[in-house]
């Protein structure tokens, strides 16, 4: 895998009050990803973007809310959220 590949699959850090707390508890960080993305692609996105060694990777996918402007009803885009826990010892700094 290369970096231009990996920076496909790794969207962006998800930093947030429950993400950060589980950071600092359980070595666990929160990625979006791209959808079509499975958890070895993403381990190895990680691994190579950040140079940490992943132990396990969860997915979930976030379903669109339904928003209205006007009298006009829409749904928003669904979000592909992948929980990534680090080897003990590995850290990533996100800020």
């Amino acid at each position: 895998m290369q970096a231009s590949e990996a920076y496909e699959i790794i969207q962006k850090p998800i930093l947030t009050e429950k993400s950060t707390s589980e950071q600092e508890r359980a070595n666990v960080y929160r990625f979006e990803v791209a959808g079509g993305a499975n958890r070895i692609e993403i381990k190895q996105a990680v691994e190579l973007l950040f140079d940490v060694k992943v132990d396990e990777v969860n997915t979930m996918v976030r379903n669109g809310k339904m928003r209205r402007r006007g009298a006009a009803h829409f749904r928003t885009s669904s979000k592909k959220i992948a929980l990534v826990k680090l080897v003990d010892g590995n850290k990533i700094d996100l800020l």
